[in-house]
């Protein structure tokens, strides 16, 4: 049985949920499952040569405060062996949601341990538009090769491979070299003050450079001034994404292009 946190079953009866009582975590994950306690956001990707939305991140947000925020969520469901489960509905949520543009969608290491990714009916498969998915350096390198021949497999279907969070580790340089992705997503740890530092902008552009002459568009995340929108411009980011052109939200949101002040369309 899932460890319940302190005080939780007598929140639980307060609620009038004398039903989740017994095993709450479990009973709420069976409930997410199902489609409910859980909404997808969506933030754009703007291509910065354009100001044309490029796509979407599908970005999952619980409802219910008993499930914390999205990473706990799939932590909860990595405890009860349901992660592979749970990713397939955030996935058909994602494209339900957004069936009219390119998604990026977040794939976790253990979601590759349960086969549900290659299924033939899942969402990945049936969306009309692009769909990208996106891995971070948490994957772990003693499985690296596993993984590949699963990408492999999924990217011979059509689907597109983003690198997310460079920048925040060395380890997915080897991602970006062995994978070959399609996109390469820069830190917003790299990205914030860019404007102010001479050294970080040189740094961001080599990263460009390199990602370019691996065959990868680079997406500086994270741009919340218009100063730092300008400044990974003038290095070669392909495409930006943060809350200074807009922040995740249900509908897929427009985006007020700051420099000049037209709304972007996908």
């Amino acid at each position: 049985m899932t460890e319940r946190p302190p005080g939780l079953w007598q929140r639980l009866m307060q609620r009038g949920r004398p039903d989740l009582a017994v095993d709450p975590v479990v009973a709420l994950m069976s409930e997410v499952l199902d489609g409910k306690h859980v909404v997808m956001v969506y933030q754009p990707v703007v291509d910065l040569a354009t100001g044309e939305i490029f796509a979407y991140e599908a970005l999952a947000r619980p409802q219910q405060a008993l499930l914390g925020g999205p990473e706990n969520l799939f932590t909860l469901a990595i405890a009860q062996g349901r992660c592979g489960e749970l990713g397939r509905r955030m996935r058909q949520l994602a494209v339900e949601g957004c069936r009219d543009s390119a998604l990026l969608i977040n794939i976790v290491p253990h979601e590759f341990d349960e086969g549900w990714l290659v299924h033939t009916d899942d969402a990945l498969f049936w969306h009309d538009e692009q769909i990208y998915i996106e891995i971070t350096e948490s994957f772990p390198l003693n499985k690296f090769a596993y993984y590949k021949g699963i990408l492999r497999e999924i990217r011979s279907k059509g689907i597109k491979l983003a690198v997310d969070d460079l920048g925040s580790g060395y380890s997915n340089l080897k991602y970006v070299a062995e994978l070959a992705p399609d996109i390469v997503k820069v830190d917003r740890d790299l990205v914030s003050g860019i404007d102010k530092s001479p050294r970080q902008r040189q740094l961001v552009q080599s990263v460009v450079q390199l990602c370019s002459g691996l065959g990868a568009r680079v997406v500086a995340e994270g741009i919340e001034t218009e100063d730092e929108l300008r400044a990974v411009m003038d290095v070669g980011a392909h495409f930006g994404q943060g809350y200074l052109l807009a922040r995740p939200a249900t509908p897929p949101p427009l985006v007020l292009w700051p420099i000049g002040g037209t709304s972007a369309t996908a």
